[in-house]
C-alpha cells in the first residue's frame, strides 16, 4: 500500500525530469521543434480534459481562446518593447487571467445547453471569432496577419526558452488536474457528467463548477497561444482560430482517455508526435495526414475507451482473476486436506 502511494509521485516526477533534461543532449533543431509542439498540444489536451473529460461538456471552440491569447499577445508587443526576450513569457498569466474572466460570460450563455447543443454553440463561437479576426482590420491586420518581434535568443538554443516555459504551463495544468481529481471539485464534476439532474437534486452546484473548469480551461489555452504566437513570430486569423486545433485536442483527448490524468498527455505525444514527423518526412504533399487518421483509426477500433482507461481496464481484470485463482487454489488445498483428515479417521476407526 505504501508503496502503490509513493508510485504516481514518483512516475510523475520521472516523467518530468526526462522532459526537462531532453533539450541537454543537443538534438537537432527540428527535433526540438517537433517537441515543443508537442508540449503546446499537451497542455491544451490537459485544459480541454476539465471541460470536455471531467465535466463530459465537448467544447468545440476552444481554438477561439487560442487565439485570443495569440493576438493578445502580438497586440501588446506592438506598443511594447522585447529586449530580454522573456516579457512575453511574463505577460503569459495576464493573458490567462483575462482569457479566463473572457471565458466566464460565454460560459454563462453556453453552458445552459447540453451536449450536443453545446457543441454547437462553442464552435459557432470560434466561427464567430475568426470572422471577427478577418474583419477588424485595424485592429488584426485581417488577412495580411500580424507580427511579433523575433525572439532574440541564440539561433544555437533558440527554442528551449520556449520548450521550458511550455514544460512549465503542462505541469500546471497536470497539477490543477491533479488537484481536480483529488477534491470536492472533481466529485461535483464527475457528478455532473454522470447525471446533472440528479447531481443538482444532491446539492451539487453544477453551474458553478462547470463555469470554474471552463474559465480554467480557457485561461491555460489562451496562455499556449500567447507562446505560439510569439514562437512563430507572425499569426494569420485562419492559423490563430482555426478549427483543427480543435479537433485535434479532442481527438487526443479521446485517445488517450477522457477524464483521466495522463490521458490526454500521452494522446498528445503520440498524435502530435507522428503528425510533425509525418509532415517532416512527406513534405507538402498532406499525405501525412491519411496517415494520421490511420493511427488514430487503428486505436480508437482496438480501444474505443482510450488507451489509459483500457489498459486501467486489463489489469484490473488481471488482478480480479488472479485472485479468484488464488481463491480457487487455497479453496481446493483446503478441501484436499480436509478430505485427507476425513480418511485417516475412517482408518482409525475400520482398527478399532
Amino acid at each position: 500500500m505504501t508503496a502503490a502511494r509513493y508510485l504516481g509521485p514518483a512516475k510523475g516526477i520521472a516523467f518530468f525530469a526526462i522532459l526537462a533534461s531532453l533539450p541537454s543532449f543537443n538534438i537537432a533543431h527540428w527535433v526540438l521543434n517537433i517537441a515543443v509542439f508537442t508540449l503546446m498540444y499537451a497542455v491544451m489536451s490537459s485544459s480541454w480534459n476539465l471541460v470536455g473529460g471531467f465535466a463530459g461538456y465537448p467544447s468545440l471552440g476552444h481554438a477561439a481562446f487560442f487565439g485570443i491569447g495569440a493576438y493578445g499577445t502580438a497586440l501588446w508587443f506592438q506598443h511594447h518593447a522585447i529586449t530580454s526576450g522573456y516579457e512575453p513569457f511574463e505577460l503569459l498569466p495576464l493573458i490567462g487571467i483575462l482569457a479566463a474572466l473572457l471565458g466566464l460570460p460565454v460560459a454563462m450563455i453556453a453552458m445552459r445547453t447540453r451536449s450536443d447543443v453545446f457543441a454547437i454553440v462553442t464552435i459557432t463561437l470560434l466561427f464567430v471569432t475568426q470572422t471577427l479576426a478577418f474583419n477588424l482590420r485595424s485592429l488584426t491586420h485581417g488577412a495580411q496577419g500580424l507580427s511579433i518581434a523575433v525572439a532574440p535568443f541564440s539561433a544555437r538554443t533558440y527554442e528551449r526558452p520556449f520548450y521550458y516555459v511550455l514544460l512549465l504551463l503542462l505541469a500546471l495544468a497536470m497539477g490543477i488536474s491533479l488537484g481536480a481529481m483529488r477534491s470536492k471539485l472533481g466529485l461535483s464534476l464527475a457528478a455532473v457528467r454522470a447525471d446533472e439532474d440528479k447531481a443538482r437534486g444532491i446539492g451539487v452546484r453544477t453551474f458553478g463548477v462547470k463555469l470554474l473548469s471552463f474559465s480554467i480551461s480557457v485561461g491555460l489555452t489562451a496562455m499556449v497561444g500567447g507562446i505560439w504566437a510569439y514562437y512563430e513570430g507572425f499569426i494569420y486569423p485562419q492559423f490563430a482560430i482555426d478549427p483543427l486545433v480543435t479537433i485535434a485536442i479532442v481527438l487526443m483527448t479521446f485517445l488517450g482517455g477522457r477524464a483521466t490524468l495522463w490521458g490526454p498527455v500521452l494522446g498528445a505525444f503520440i498524435l502530435e508526435t507522428a503528425q510533425q514527423t509525418l509532415a517532416y518526412s512527406l513534405g507538402g504533399s498532406q499525405f501525412y495526414l491519411i496517415a494520421y487518421a490511420m493511427v488514430f483509426l487503428l486505436v480508437m477500433l482496438l480501444m474505443p475507451r482510450g488507451i489509459v482507461p483500457s489498459i486501467q481496464a486489463g489489469l484490473r481484470r488481471r488482478r480480479r482473476k488472479a485472485a479468484v485463482d488464488a481463491a480457487g487454489s487455497q479453496g481446493n488445498a483446503a478441501d484436499t486436506k480436509d478430505r485427507g483428515v476425513r480418511s485417516t479417521l475412517s482408518t482409525v476407526k475400520g482398527s478399532a
